[in-house]
């Protein structure tokens, strides 16, 4: 695979860093409590960066998920993106395509996903009955991507009869809720093999989010030891303090080279399962250590709940067990690989 972004992926990914380092600052996240931020919102849909999601694929996507995760943006990007954008374009019928992706592009409609699906839901004659207890972005949306029980996938209006939402609090401020349908009218997207292919997209995207998130922590943490004293010389002379510096740097680079690798793959249209299993898996496990690293390299300061660092740290253990968790996924990838030899 080729590690260089395009032309447009590295114009995009620019644009997002410039527009996420100006506006998701400490003290605005502070302000926006659980919910999301209006104003980054309306500057990222007038910039054109979830339009933009169509044109530089998967992996550009991954590449704009890590400029949120440096600074922990927040705001339902990856969110619209996996659970919106890009399963319209490639599953929608024309007519969803035209009347849905105009208004997320705007900002006018807001998109989540009621991942990982657990077959809680059942679906008859186009209703949907059953909950999903936890559902990231959902305060905030308008439409919802609903997984059945046979993993058909169906989208579901927030505002529509037998809808009933209640805000969730969750380790990360995601403003999640709990979804709850009773009878709701909902309508198909896509066939059979929609919900696998979604689902692995989402996996590569929240692994790619998880390596700004593991990469912001340790920026923060390499500037903190840098500066900040200690019997007359920085912290980050310890031998201790380097060669935890160094093993979180090297779980970054793990977390960010599988989800390019998968992302790419499914860009390309080649068999990615077991590459996203894996991107997933170093998502969850590294990701822990790494946010675990930069709360502990700011020592006392590291248990301030309102340092910066800390933000990091409760992003990171909540994308540890979204979409499944180390174990889950290590079960999942083992599966995968004996199905494969037996095939």
């Amino acid at each position: 695979m080729d590690f260089h972004p395009t032309e447009e992926q590295a114009a995009a990914a620019g644009l997002a860093a410039r527009i996420f380092r100006d506006l998701a600052t400490h003290e605005r996240l502070a302000a926006a409590g659980t919910g999301s931020d209006a104003e980054l919102w309306k500057a990222l849909t007038a910039s054109g960066l979830i339009a933009a999601v169509q044109d530089v694929g998967l992996l550009g996507l991954v590449l704009l998920l890590e400029e949120q995760g440096r600074t922990t943006a927040q705001v339902p990007y990856a969110a619209t993106c996996v659970y919106g954008m890009l399963p319209l374009a490639a599953h929608g019928s024309a007519e969803q395509r035209a009347r849905l992706l105009p208004a997320l592009e705007t900002g006018e409609a807001v998109a989540t996903g009621a991942f990982p699906a657990r077959g809680r839901i059942t679906a008859e004659d186009g209703r949907l009955t059953g909950t999903a207890p936890t559902v990231p972005w959902l305060r905030e949306a308008t439409h919802v991507l609903v997984p059945d029980a046979d993993r058909a996938l169906w989208i579901v209006r927030t505002d529509a009869p037998g809808v009933r939402t209640s805000p969730v609090e969750t380790t990360a401020p995601w403003s999640a809720g709990r979804l709850t349908l009773a009878g709701a009218q909902a309508e198909r997207l896509g066939a059979e093999q929609a919900h696998d292919e979604v689902l692995a997209a989402a996996r590569t995207a929240f692994a790619g989010l998880q390596a700004g998130v593991c990469a912001g922590s340790l920026a923060r943490a390499v500037e903190y030891t840098s500066t900040r004293e200690q019997f007359g010389r920085p912290l980050s002379t310890n031998q201790g303090v380097m060669l935890r510096a160094a093993d979180a740097y090297m779980d970054t680079e793990a977390i960010r080279v599988t989800a390019y690798e998968a992302a790419w793959r499914i860009d390309e249209g080649l068999p990615a399962r077991e590459h996203v299993l894996t991107a997933a898996w170093w998502a969850s496990e590294a990701g822990k250590r790494v946010v675990h690293a930069g709360q502990h390299l700011h020592g006392g300061m590291g248990a301030d709940l309102d340092h910066p660092v800390h933000r990091h740290f409760l992003w990171g253990r909540q994308l540890d067990a979204y979409l499944g968790c180390g174990s889950e996924l290590l079960a999942e990838l083992g599966a995968s690989i004996a199905e494969g030899e037996h095939a």
